[in-house]
Order: C-alpha cells, then structure tokens, then sequence
C-alpha cells in the first residue's frame, strides 16, 4: 500500500490526521508505534528523526510527510476525495489554517501540558504551568463558543481540516476543563463531532487504549471502562 501512517491510537494529534483519512476513505496502512519496542522506534526514526507522530510515509512517491496540518494539506493535493478540507477560495482557506492552528495551539498544547503534568512523580508537576494551561483553555473555550454562533462546523457550513483539529483537542479537553453551561454553542459543535462517522470510527478504535489515560474516569460514559 502506498500510504502508511505512523501512530499510535491513544494520541490526539493522530486522531487529527486519522480523521481526514476517514471522511475520504483514503486506503492506507495503519502501523502502530511502540517508542518502547526498539524496532517499532527504529522504523519512525529512520524517517524522521524527531520522532513526533504521526507521521506520513508515501512509498508511490517517495516522500515523508510529517506535522498534521502539512499531512492533510499533502493528501488534499495528491489523494482528494469527496470531502474537501481545504477551500479553494483563499479567504475561506486562511480561515481554515488559522482555526487549524488555533485548536492545534491553544487547546491541543495546553491539555498534553496538563495531562503530562499529571504523569509525573507526586510533588513535581509545575503548577504555575498547569494555571497557565488552565487559563488558556479557558480563554479558548470562549473565542470557540463566540465563533461558533450560527455555524455548524467551526468556519461555516462545510466540515474541514479545522474540524480535524477541533474533534480530538476537544475530546481530551473536555475532560480536563468540561464546557460550561455558558457555552452551549460549544457544546452542540463538540456533539456534532462525536457523532460525525470519521471521529467516531477513530474513537472505536482509540477504545482499548483509553485505559492508559490519566483522566479515564472523566471521559465520556461509553469509554470509561474501554479496555478493562
């Protein structure tokens, strides 16, 4: 198969990218990355060093693809499908890419700075960076709830690549930070995801894994006892 994703099903960022797969039914190989097993690290690595995920590999052209946004863009240019996640039309695609960026940097970084906290040993996470993190997600649910008036998907009528980003930062934030009940466009956006095929097929499979994650017991009712 051509395509190949490094990933893991536990990881948000990979959700991101699995999600844009789906809505196009992209055929792909999904390889799972164990960063402690020596030969699955060692085959992320050999194509990129950094060893962030995920990661896209196309043998057909020969070509390493890596960030989520840069992902997506490479397969709306070389594997479009139905479902475009980028408009043509360039204001509506500046839009796009900065509510891409906007979940990926305001929601998606704070919640890994709080989750990571939360992994280390008793008496080391970083409180002052925990408040900030709290803060931000704060500030980012408004400007969400404040966007998202009279729209179904975060930049207008269609689902895109923000929508991408939006499903797994949200998802994992919710449990950190629930919505308020100020916040009811936020809210209805946040069930429209859950519900959207692409997500929901991308969080049955994430299913056995949640039992890794520290806040489980915060997740939605469905997956709190998923895996054991």
């Amino acid at each position: 198969m051509s395509l190949v994703l490094y990933g893991h099903p536990l990881a948000s960022f990979c959700h991101k990218v699995l999600i844009a797969l789906y809505e196009n039914g992209t055929p792909f190989e999904n390889r799972l990355v164990d960063l402690s097993d020596e030969n699955s690290r060692a085959d992320l690595f050999r194509f990129w060093p950094i060893g962030k995920m995920p990661l896209l590999r196309d043998e057909a052209r020969d070509s390493t693809i890596p960030e989520t946004s840069i992902i997506i863009e490479y397969l709306e240019q070389y594997y479009p499908g139905p479902v475009r996640l980028l408009p043509l039309e360039i204001d509506r695609a500046l839009q796009v890419r900065l509510w891409d960026r906007f979940f990926d940097n305001y929601v998606q970084a704070p919640m890994q700075s709080l989750v990571s906290n939360r992994r280390r040993p008793e008496g080391e996470a970083d409180e002052i960076e925990m408040a900030a993190s709290r803060a931000t997600l704060g500030t980012s649910y408004a400007m969400i709830e404040k966007q998202l008036a009279g729209k179904q998907w975060i930049s207008g009528d269609d689902f895109t690549m923000a929508d991408c980003a939006a499903a797994p930062a949200l998802f994992y934030a919710e449990t950190l930070i629930p919505f308020s009940p100020e916040q009811p466009n936020l809210s209805a956006y946040y069930d429209r995801l859950l519900t959207r095929p692409s997500f929901a097929r991308t969080l049955e499979e994430a299913r056995p894994y949640f039992k890794f994650y520290p806040y489980k017991e915060r997740l939605p009712a469905c997956f709190r006892d998923a895996g054991g």
